[in-house]
């Protein structure tokens, strides 16, 4: 099969720019895999789906200021977004404009703040070395890493809605965003129905969001991201009869660790033809054409589903991507 497979049309008036007023108030698209049935609901339905024995994974991942603006010594703009820190105040980076920032380029943050390019890397990142640490200046300088998609500066009010409620390790340069729909409330409404919440951690870095530089599915190649898994977690995703993923970051987290605990780091790729081991249900937002996500939901709900389940929430004027709607795969 080909990344070109996976590509839909959408109007752009669908590209959801804001969150809405409440959470819990999205619309979600329930995908039924054996009678291939839709259902157009809320996600505050999300506990009549669900029952005793059921585990919600959730990713506690918590996303960090990482796009931070400066200028070169010459005065033009510069732009970078951080991805991982490698060392105290070595950090690998994504760069814009790429071109004029070549090893030895200088980028200043403010008139005090200063850091070097020591090295560039594949798919166009750099290595960046700042003369201060910046892990203590982010929350004063970042600017939290809202996707290009949407088309606006982030706000004051981002800082909270484009996190989980229950966002705890820091460590993530872009949402799980199928998490940002709960509340509280939900979450303790399906505890009541008897389900449980094992909470995972997968820092969502390149390895998710970064667009796919082959059409062939066979040579898709990820980059690595961290999870972890506390044993109290583990306990309790052995323990449930089903295991419901939220978003595709959880899904990958537990078909990469087993259900065991510790840590380590993945670059798995899932598409159709996949075996799943540990999920029955997925939860998860609507995905950008031709990207990674779009191609698990396809190996989890099946290719054709899939294809029409997008076409019944672009008919259905369902709000798409990190801040829109959401669909249940049963």
């Amino acid at each position: 099969m080909k990344v070109s497979d996976f590509n839909y049309d959408l109007p752009p008036e669908l590209i959801a720019q804001f969150p809405l007023a409440e959470r819990s108030s999205s619309r979600m698209l329930v995908v039924h895999c054996e009678t291939g049935l839709f259902e157009d609901r809320h996600f505050y339905d999300l506990p009549d789906y669900l029952a005793p024995g059921d585990c919600l994974v959730l990713n506690d991942s918590k996303v960090f200021p990482s796009r931070l603006f400066g200028h070169r010594p010459t005065g033009g703009k510069v732009e970078v977004f951080l991805l991982k820190q490698l060392q105290p105040q070595l950090w690998t980076a994504l760069v814009k404009p790429g071109r004029s920032l070549q090893p030895g380029a200088e980028i200043l943050f403010g008139e005090q703040l200063r850091a070097e390019v020591v090295d560039r890397a594949d798919l166009g990142e750099r290595t960046i070395r700042f003369h201060f640490p910046v892990e203590e200046c982010l929350d004063e300088i970042g600017h939290i890493p809202l996707p290009p998609y949407i088309k606006r500066v982030d706000e004051a009010a981002d800082r909270d809605r484009y996190q989980t409620v229950y966002a705890h390790h820091r460590g993530s340069v872009a949402a799980p965003t199928a998490g940002l729909h709960f509340t509280p409330e939900v979450l303790n409404q399906c505890r009541a129905v008897g389900a449980t919440v094992a909470h995972v951690t997968l820092h969502v870095g390149l390895g998710t969001f970064q667009s796919l530089t082959t059409d062939d599915l066979a040579d898709v190649k990820l980059h690595a991201e961290h999870w972890e898994i506390s044993e109290a977690s583990a306990g309790l995703l052995r323990q449930a009869k089903r295991r419901i993923a939220v978003g595709t970051t959880s899904l990958r987290t537990l078909e990469s660790a087993g259900l065991q605990s510790g840590s380590g780091d993945t670059n798995l790729f899932i598409a159709p033809g996949y075996r799943f081991k540990h999920a029955g249900a997925l939860l998860t937002n609507f995905h950008l054409p031709g990207t990674s996500l779009l191609v698990l939901v396809g190996a989890f709900a099946g290719i054709d589903l899939t294809r029409a389940a997008y076409a019944h929430a672009v008919r259905e004027r369902y709000r798409f991507y990190s801040y829109g709607d959401c669909m249940l795969v049963l």
